[in-house]
């Protein structure tokens, strides 16, 4: 899949439960099917990670992003920024 690449900040809340944790990475191996994931990974300090999208525009990159367990279950705050990736 082409598109514009959009890059998902999920920084972990206080509240974070490590139980959505199977759910997010189900998630992620969905877009990752869809042919949508471009890639993913924690921080290594634990506070978050990030992923990688191909989307058209920012309102489809996030409306994607806002389907992630992390942000259903409000285990983590999700920030979507266009990268212009070179």
């Amino acid at each position: 899949m082409s598109g514009r690449h959009f890059l998902v900040l999920a920084m972990r809340s206080p509240g974070f439960d490590a139980a959505v944790g199977p759910r997010h990475r189900a998630f992620l191996d969905a877009l990752e099917a869809e042919g949508r994931l471009a890639g993913t990974g924690p921080f290594a300090d634990g506070s978050g990670g990030a992923y990688l999208l191909r989307a058209g525009d920012l309102a489809e990159a996030t409306a994607i992003a806002h389907r992630d367990p992390l942000h259903t279950e409000s285990a983590s705050i999700l920030t979507v920024h266009e990268w212009l990736l070179r």
